[in-house]
């Protein structure tokens, strides 16, 4: 069992996909992250599905505890305080502004604990004139120049999943993780800014380069045609994938595969730049000729003839292919009242282990009553939520 970061404690007050994102992947390297919700509702992406544990929920909230604190009473944020107190992250994703009026702004917790990594996730910055504008996914990726490229030229619609919102999660743990770093050496916590809009430009690095220096605007298949990329499907309704990059030896790999040597010597394919010019062309001849075998049956071919390629999986068949059940990347832990629970393990394997071991997402205050007993003792009067007073020691 490898857990890098064990002795950090990580509070997250975050909703959706950004903020818990980004404390999964820290909860993922072993950290204590402690999920502060809403009463009664909790995170809103709990009742996505109805009910308040909706797959889109379990997806970024494994690894954690749950304590349901209302804020704007005093006795929660008085709870809330304390245990900002033991922190050393802080995560919320919430609209500039808000944060502040929840007793959760970075000026009010860094009097609390001036070592406090505190995470800001916004969806286009704290300044500016777009600062309030609501964000999320689609129209990061669009504001970033990144969903024109995965929308298909012929079909304005938008496909795929929800790319904008996981990048800003992993970016903000990446500063998270870069800010705790200098922590070790100058003992103070810093605020980290971090917005939708930014991370996505950063995402889209190659396509802002690419203009930049050559006056290029990429669209969907620029990429694609440069790097020879195809799919293709098979005579059993299943697709395969194949990446023949730059060197020469796959394209001719490809070529003794589909038994169409002469192809070696069109010049319309004679080397990489006039592959890449003609590629549609490219595909009119090899959609056929894929259509005559399995999908399995290509595999072995490409593979014999050391193409790169893959089955292109859907999620029921990834996790099945033998290298993946090999990696062991599936992983099942049980949770006491919503029983079994199976996902897909961290990446990572430090000095060659692999850390198989998760908590399933938690119920709504599931850790409550626990989390308040690891609390520093201290008298308190405050109004519970039916209403009454009563004394917490």
């Amino acid at each position: 069992m490898t857990k890098i970061l064990k002795d950090i404690r990580v509070v997250e007050m975050g909703t959706y996909i950004t903020g818990p994102a980004a404390g999964m992947h820290l909860a993922d390297l072993g950290a204590d992250v402690i999920k502060v919700e809403k009463p009664g509702t909790g995170d809103p992406f709990r009742a996505f599905k109805g009910g308040l544990y909706s797959p889109h929920f379990q997806t970024y909230n494994r690894n954690k505890r749950s304590i349901a604190l209302d804020t704007a009473k005093q006795g929660d944020r008085a709870v809330f305080h304390d245990l900002i107190a033991t922190a050393d992250v802080f995560i919320q994703n919430f609209r500039p502004g808000v944060a502040e009026r929840l007793g959760a702004g970075y000026p009010e917790l860094s009097v609390i604990n001036p070592r406090l990594v505190y995470c800001a996730i916004t969806g286009f910055g704290s300044s500016g004139p777009d600062r309030d504008r609501p964000a999320y996914d689609t129209v990061a990726q669009a504001a970033s120049g990144y969903l024109r490229l995965l929308t298909p030229p012929d079909n304005s619609r938008v496909i795929g999943p929800a790319i904008a919102d996981s990048v800003t999660g992993h970016y903000a743990a990446l500063g998270i993780a870069a800010v705790l770093l200098e922590r070790s050496r100058t003992g103070m916590g810093r605020c980290l800014d971090i917005s939708m809009l930014e991370a996505m430009c950063h995402f889209n690095l190659d396509s802002f380069t690419h203009y930049f220096s050559a006056g290029e605007v990429m669209g969907p298949l620029s990429r694609p045609r440069v790097s020879q990329s195809y799919t293709f499907a098979c005579s059993d309704g299943k697709w395969v994938a194949i990446h023949l990059s730059s060197p020469q030896k796959f394209w001719e790999g490809l070529m003794t595969s589909v038994n169409r040597l002469d192809l070696l010597v069109d010049p319309r394919f004679a080397d990489r730049l006039t592959r890449i010019e003609h590629q549609e062309a490219m595909i009119e001849i090899l959609t056929p000729i894929f259509l005559t075998r399995t999908r399995s049956a290509w595999c072995q071919i490409l593979h014999l003839n050391e193409v790169p390629h893959s089955p292109a999986y859907d999620a029921d068949e990834a996790l099945e292919d033998p290298q993946a059940r090999h990696l062991q990347i599936a992983v099942e832990a049980t949770h006491p009242q919503m029983g079994s629970f199976k996902t897909v393990r961290a990446p990572y394997q430090f000095d060659g282990v692999v850390d198989r071991t998760i908590l399933p997402p938690p119920t709504l205050d599931e850790h409550g009553d626990e989390i308040r007993r690891e609390l520093p003792a201290r008298k308190m009067q405050f109004v519970d939520q039916a209403g009454q007073d009563r004394i917490s020691v």
